[in-house]
């Protein structure tokens, strides 16, 4: 069993108890994390592929250590100007064992998002639409005087 999974902005072919090097991840050495983002899934020859990602899908790794990756030299030179710049850069990274892969059943870490926002993005979807827009809004709610109106005061009639 195998799965392509999204660990920190790339993309990891991972099986059962494989160690893989990762940029650096958040968290203390011996912790486990979940990876949710699980591309593509295969279980002894059935495959499941995600639009983008599979639900319920999960990888859960252990963090085994941080370290840092070989040194590389990063040299520019730009011929007959005399310019010359030498650097060297070593990459963050974590490695990670994996301990498991869950088809499903695997609970999606989501936030609840309250009712008070909604009232607030309503507006907030006022404020991005055209002053043509908003004078449609207000000829279909019959508000009159729309004609003669500005943006603000279209967006606090139709708040009304």
């Amino acid at each position: 069993m195998y799965a392509i999974v999204e660990i920190a902005g790339q993309q990891f072919k991972v099986a059962k108890d494989q160690k893989v090097y990762v940029h650096r991840l958040q968290g203390e050495e011996g912790s486990k994390v979940t990876f949710d983002n699980v591309l593509l899934l295969d279980d002894n020859g059935s495959v499941s592929i995600g639009a983008p990602a599979i639900k319920g899908a999960a990888v859960t790794a252990t963090i085994l250590g941080h370290l840092k990756g070989d040194k590389v030299i990063v040299f520019k030179k730009k011929r007959r100007k005399g310019y010359q710049k030498k650097n060297g850069h070593r990459q963050a990274l974590s490695e990670i064992q994996i301990e498991s892969i869950a088809a499903s059943g695997a609970k999606k870490t989501a936030s609840k998002k309250a009712e008070a926002p909604k009232a607030e993005t309503a507006s907030n979807d006022l404020s991005s639409m055209t002053v043509a827009e908003l004078k449609a809004l207000a000829k279909e709610q019959d508000i009159s005087g729309y004609t003669s109106l500005k943006k603000a005061e279209l967006i606090e009639a139709l708040t009304k």
